[in-house]
């Protein structure tokens, strides 16, 4: 005679099927994604407009259509180039931001900022730093921009999974593999991408 953990397993098997086949890998061939910035530099100010390319793939865009956010974190750099010698950390800032596409507005919006573009091409906040002195005219700066999208997480794909199993179930009833799936399954829907800019100054 099967005791009641039978159907409780059973049961959480059927979710995680489900919810695996729901959030499936992302396919093979995509265009990577890629991040562009420009900045400037006027006396001690450094403002840089960093870009994200392709950094919706076409799954998530479909995942995030039917009602799902995405978790934007950029993080931002600011180096000063030293010949011969490792560059110097000047300054960092760190963003993060809820990418989602809302059907009142009929389309992408950012931190609730429409996009017109659509994700294509992400135009993301502005970034400024002000320097503590004015750098002599030689000087050459460069950024460094790190971008992350992440749809889900292992705790929302847990959440999902229960719901599934219309149980009451705790987070001792779940295995460790079921909690590695999970984390497997919200890894694959990351994305990430860096790239770096020269600093640009027009008094040069």
């Amino acid at each position: 005679m099967r005791g009641p953990g039978t159907s409780t397993r059973r049961s959480l098997g059927a979710a995680l099927v489900a919810v695996l086949g729901l959030f499936a890998p992302l396919a093979q061939g995509e265009e990577p994604p890629k991040v562009t910035c420009s900045a400037t530099r006027v006396g001690r100010r450094v403002v840089v407009r960093p870009e994200a390319l392709t950094l919706v793939a076409p799954e998530l865009e479909r995942l995030m259509r039917l009602g799902l956010a995405g978790r934007l974190e950029v993080e931002l750099t600011l180096l000063r180039r030293r010949p011969l010698w490792f560059s110097e950390r000047m300054d960092a800032a760190r963003l993060t931001q809820v990418l989602a596409y809302s059907a009142k507005e009929g389309g992408w919006v950012l931190d609730g900022r429409p996009l017109a573009s659509g994700v294509g091409t992400l135009e993301l906040e502005r970034v400024a730093w002000t320097l503590e002195e004015e750098p002599e005219a030689e000087a050459a700066f460069v950024v460094e921009v790190g971008v992350r999208l992440q749809v889900v997480t292992a705790s929302s794909l847990g959440k999902v999974a229960q719901w599934l199993t219309q149980g009451d179930k705790t987070e001792a009833e779940r295995s460790a593999l079921t909690r590695g799936l999970l984390r497997t399954v919200a890894e694959d829907l990351t994305r990430r991408a860096e790239g770096r800019c020269s600093v640009q100054s027009p008094e040069r």
